[in-house]
């Protein structure tokens, strides 16, 4: 979710990748006593059709509420990060990627997609959400990939540039960049938002996505992605994210100019913009208990996604074969919103 604590910050054994070339984010069960690996499907599995309406919670949700910022294993329903469905293909063996706010909501999503695909990942996050870290640092070693937890703060430049250099060193390069995390907090007017509340949306989803794509660009090679993280806010403010909404659609010029840039180095930069999407966010704050509990009802899905549902975006915007995509911002909002 957010950026964030310690646990064993040291990178595990790496472990073996799997073979390259199928579609990204099969969601098919994952084979008995596989524990999550990224070992690839037998030539005859497929993932069945399924109507996409029915696949996870409607509202409404029952309310509740967690102090920022939230954690994903006290949420009712807990969210569906993959980590029973998501089976890779070897789509990303080899590669060496770091995301911001992976112990939960889209970015622990994407942490698990990316560990079975076969890259080895480093996420970081808040103090707060440590037993959240803790089970994805066992998700990504489960797969078989070395994991590195990077504790501490994104408002904090230093600590911006001490995470770039750990994964580097605990990885020998990298060649990922997911900006992903997050602060949201709903204010029903431009008078009720504190120059403090003001700066720390500002600092956390602005100045530490600077800082750590700054600190990377010298370490990645040609062929590396940066992916950041949008919104559906961007496009389409809601009334009670005015703070949120402006950054977002900061991060999607961000991630266009830098593009332009960066293609120079032979580095890919896209976003995602997603809809909303069942994460600790909403629930520890970002909305009010009247949108919770309906939350996602006013999509013609007529649900939120599920973190799940949209890994496979991450790894999609991560892989080689997307070598003339950049500069591109990808929705995912359960047929409303842009792009």
């Amino acid at each position: 979710m957010f950026a964030g604590n310690a646990l064993a910050a040291d990178a595990v054994a790496p472990g073996a990748t799997g073979a390259a070339g199928a579609t990204p984010g099969a969601a098919a069960p994952a084979r008995p006593g596989n524990g999550g690996s990224n070992a690839s499907p037998a030539p005859d599995a497929g993932t069945p059709l399924r109507d996409p309406r029915g696949l996870y919670p409607h509202p409404p949700f029952s309310a509740q509420q967690q102090p920022w910022p939230g954690l994903a294993g006290r949420m009712t329903p807990r969210p569906d990060h993959g980590e029973s469905s998501y089976r890779g293909s070897g789509l990303l063996a080899g590669r060496k990627a770091l995301i911001t706010g992976g112990d939960s909501g889209i970015g622990r999503a994407a942490a698990i997609a990316f560990a079975r695909e076969g890259a080895d990942v480093a996420i970081v996050y808040l103090p707060a959400e440590e037993p959240d870290a803790r089970e994805v640092i066992q998700l990504i070693r489960d797969a078989g990939r070395n994991a590195l937890a990077l504790p501490g703060d994104i408002r904090d430049e230093a600590f911006c540039k001490q995470a770039i250099e750990r994964a580097v060193n605990g990885f020998g390069g990298l060649d990922v960049l997911v900006n992903n995390a997050g602060r949201q907090h709903s204010h029903d007017s431009i008078l009720d938002i504190s120059t403090e509340d003001f700066d720390w949306t500002l600092r956390t989803n602005l100045y530490g996505m600077f800082w750590l794509t700054k600190a990377a660009i010298p370490h990645m090679p040609p062929g590396a992605a940066i992916i950041n993280t949008s919104s559906v806010n961007a496009y389409d403010p809601s009334i009670n994210l005015l703070d949120y909404a402006m950054t977002k659609a900061a991060i999607a010029n961000f991630t266009k100019s830098l593009a332009k840039q960066m293609i120079a180095r032979g580095i890919r930069v896209n976003a995602v913009a997603p809809g909303p999407f069942w994460t600790p966010l909403q629930v520890s704050g970002g909305q009010t208990q009247k949108n919770l509990e309906q939350f996602g009802a006013q999509t013609p899905m007529g649900r939120p996604g599920q973190p799940a549902e949209i890994a496979p975006v991450y790894v999609a915007l991560a892989m080689a074969q997307m070598s003339y995509v950049t500069g591109q911002v990808y929705g995912a909002s359960g047929g409303a919103g842009q792009p």
